[in-house]
Formats: structure tokens, sequence, C-alpha cells
């Protein structure tokens, strides 16, 4: 009896292993990306260029139980290579001491084709927690037979939050660069094997 309960338990941890899988994040079909605001009235777009991620998601239950990424800082662009200088630079992610940034999930779900991913983000060595809402886009298997997963997700934080704190005020009221930032993830995995 006690050796068919122990196999009874070993085949419901292997079904349980085999349902979720480990992803590897493909940066070459993903993208990290953000918004802010320049002088109140426009938006100022850039993303990383640099990136690697991982996760662990459930398809049959559709839920996230890992994940992690970790971006190069200093790989930021914005198509303005001043701008992206002096982003690097102590008054933005002073990327000499603070190389990474860095998310951890906390816990994930789609319900329907929505995802909600709450995760710690890590920014010159401050942690918040933060929110991330989108869209799980499907599964497919590619030309070379690896299957993988799509997702896309949006999320606000203040950069003042993280020690982003460089302001310069207008004569006219508002500032240079705005407090609020939009992030947009564009995210692919492939399953391990």
């Amino acid at each position: 009896m006690k050796k068919l309960m122990l196999a009874a338990i070993a085949a419901l941890l292997v079904t349980q292993a085999a349902v979720a899988a480990e992803f590897e994040v493909d940066a070459s079909h993903s993208q990290v990306g953000f918004s802010v605001k320049h002088l109140v009235i426009s938006n100022v777009k850039g993303s990383f260029q640099k990136f690697t991620g991982k996760f662990t998601f459930d398809e049959k239950k559709k839920v996230f139980t890992a994940g992690e990424a970790v971006i190069e800082a200093k790989t930021i662009f914005t198509n303005d290579e001043k701008r992206d200088e002096h982003l690097r630079s102590g008054d933005f992610f002073d990327v000499d001491k603070h190389p990474e940034i860095k998310f951890v999930l906390k816990s994930g779900r789609v319900s329907g084709n929505n995802v909600q991913v709450v995760g710690d983000l890590t920014i010159r060595g401050i942690t918040k927690t933060v929110v991330l809402n989108g869209q799980y886009l499907g599964a497919a298997k590619d030309p070379w037979g690896n299957e993988r997963v799509g997702f896309t997700a949006t999320g606000k934080i203040n950069r003042k939050d993280f020690g982003l704190t460089w302001h310069k005020a207008l004569e006219t009221g508002g500032a240079v660069v705005g407090d609020e930032v939009i992030l947009t993830i564009e995210l692919e995995g492939i399953k391990k094997k």
C-alpha cells in the first residue's frame, strides 16, 4: 500500500512538471521598451537592446510559476546618442554603478487572453513591486520544431521611485522629462527541450 501511494505521488509530480514548462526569452523576437513625456507636449520612446530572461508557464492552468529578466542598462536606445549618454550617466541609470535592471516574477496569470504579471523591478539598486497587464498571444511551433509562446504587457512606474530624479523645470510650467514612464514589453519564449 505504501509503495502504491509513493508511486501515485511520484506520478502526480511528474505530470505537474510536464505541464509547467520552462521557457527562455527569444531576445531577437522580443522587445523591452518605454515611453516618457518630453516638454509635456510629446512622448520619447526608447528600448533596451540587450536582455535575457526565463520563465515557467503552465499552459494548461495558464499560470506563471517563476520568471526573471535581466536588462543591460547601458544598452538603452532612444535614437539620439547624446540623450542616450545622458541616460547612462549618474543623472539617470548610472550604468557604471548599476549595470543591470532586474525583474523577478512574484505571480502571473492568464484569464482568457488577458495577462496580469506582478513582480519586483530593480533599477539603480531600488526594488519596487510593479503590475504589468497585457495579452496572451498564443502558442505555436516554429519550422524547426521549437514550441513558442507570445505575450505583450504594459505598466506604469514613476521614475523618481527608482532614484531617477534628474529634473529641469520649464518656465511655462511642467518639466523637460515627465515622471511617469510607460513600460511596454513584447515577449516570445522558446520552450526548453
